[in-house]
């Protein structure tokens, strides 16, 4: 037994150790008897997990240090004492789900590893708040139209490419005006800038979805093997992730036991509830991703540059900053939809800072063509 692991023992040991007992902690500052009995389970999964990490230590023949919680652990446990459960919630979840993966990499911690990816699912769910009867603000937040608009991400994504395209390329077009140079070699350098920029927005998009796409695919084949090698603990994590839901406890179980006699179903469910992941989707299209990354940047970077196809000079830069100005107003008014604030005020705002942005790069421009002469 080398150093390193027995170092590793006792960290994790300490880490289990803490979660029993901020999650004992928890449960006795919980009034809603559900929740409580949620919270006793996950102490009494993390006790388990220390014994086999004490255990390992003992078959070294090295006695565990006697447990003083840590100054976290009791933080927070006192501040849900003091305010309750939920004033503590989200950042518990937030832990736990960075530390869902810390045993991936552990050889012999494998037959916990899955259900500290339960735990981070169950915790999630529960960090969002007690499941009652009856509307809720969540459902009610859900059925105003400002709220869907908010969360439209497809709608996020497609105004911020072309207003990186926009912006990125009036700087640019802008900064090579200033410089003097020929109309000729202002359109040229803008066309470039529209083209490259593009294409690296279509290359990145290309590239996050398709590793996303195929991290969730290695993932839900663990989870696969997972559930054939130890059916028992994913069914105990189904089960917790639906009291988590707000079922009862016979109720979550026997749901649980229906869903693991089909394994595809369970699988599904599982990808979904403890590891985020829709097994239909696996993160979209890499191709569709790019061309759309592609088009929208390039929508947007071809406002600045588009009056030198047709003018000269002073009144070529005029026309292309009215027109960029334009465009900059327009995507300040589609921000609005999802931001929150007034659309004159995201108006103003996009094209104040964009123009600004230009007209720092126009001078910056100005002063390197003469330095250059």
């Amino acid at each position: 037994m080398t150093d390193p692991d027995i170092r590793r023992f006792r960290n994790n040991l300490r880490d289990e150790l803490d979660g029993a007992a901020l999650y004992t902690a928890i449960a006795a500052a919980e009034s809603d008897p559900l929740r409580k009995d949620l919270f006793l389970q996950l102490a009494q999964a993390e006790a388990r997990h220390a014994e086999l990490w004490r255990g390992k230590l003992a078959a070294a023949g090295i006695a565990a240090e006697r447990y003083v919680p840590s100054l976290r652990t009791r933080l927070l446990a006192k501040l849900a004492a003091r305010f309750g459960p939920g004033f503590v919630m989200p950042t518990i979840a937030a832990a736990e789900f960075s530390d869902r993966n810390k045993y991936a990499g552990q050889a012999d911690a494998q037959a916990i590893s899955a259900e500290e990816r339960g735990h981070a699912a169950v915790v999630s769910e529960m960090a969002r708040g007690p499941v009652r009867g009856g509307v809720t603000g969540a459902d009610i937040a859900r059925a105003e139209p400002w709220h869907r608009g908010a969360s439209g991400n497809n709608l996020r994504a497609a105004v911020l490419g072309a207003s990186d395209g926009l912006v990125s390329n009036f700087c640019l077009v802008m900064g090579v005006a200033g410089a003097g140079t020929g109309n000729r070699v202002v359109l040229l350098t803008g066309l470039a800038g529209l083209i490259a920029g593009a294409c690296s927005m279509a290359l990145g998009e290309w590239l996050s979805v398709t590793n996303a796409r195929e991290l969730a695919s290695t993932q839900i084949a663990r989870e696969a093997e997972e559930i054939e090698q130890t059916p028992q603990a994913e069914q105990h994590e189904l089960a917790l992730i639906y009291q988590a839901k707000g079922l009862q406890k016979s109720d979550a179980e026997r749901v649980a036991a229906e869903l693991m006699s089909d394994r595809k179903a369970a699988l599904d469910t599982l990808a979904r509830e403890e590891l985020g992941i829709d097994p239909q989707e696996l993160g979209g299209n890499a191709l569709a991703a790019a061309g759309t990354s592609f088009a929208l940047f390039a929508l947007g970077a071809i406002f600045p540059v588009a009056p030198f196809v047709a003018l000269q000079g002073g009144r070529a830069v005029a026309v292309s900053v009215v027109l960029s100005a334009l465009a900059l107003c327009g995507i300040g008014l589609l921000t609005s939809l999802f931001n929150g604030r007034s659309p004159w005020f995201s108006a103003a705002r996009q094209t104040l800072f964009g123009c600004a942005a230009a007209a720092a790069t126009y001078g910056i421009g100005s002063l390197l063509g003469v330095s250059i002469s």
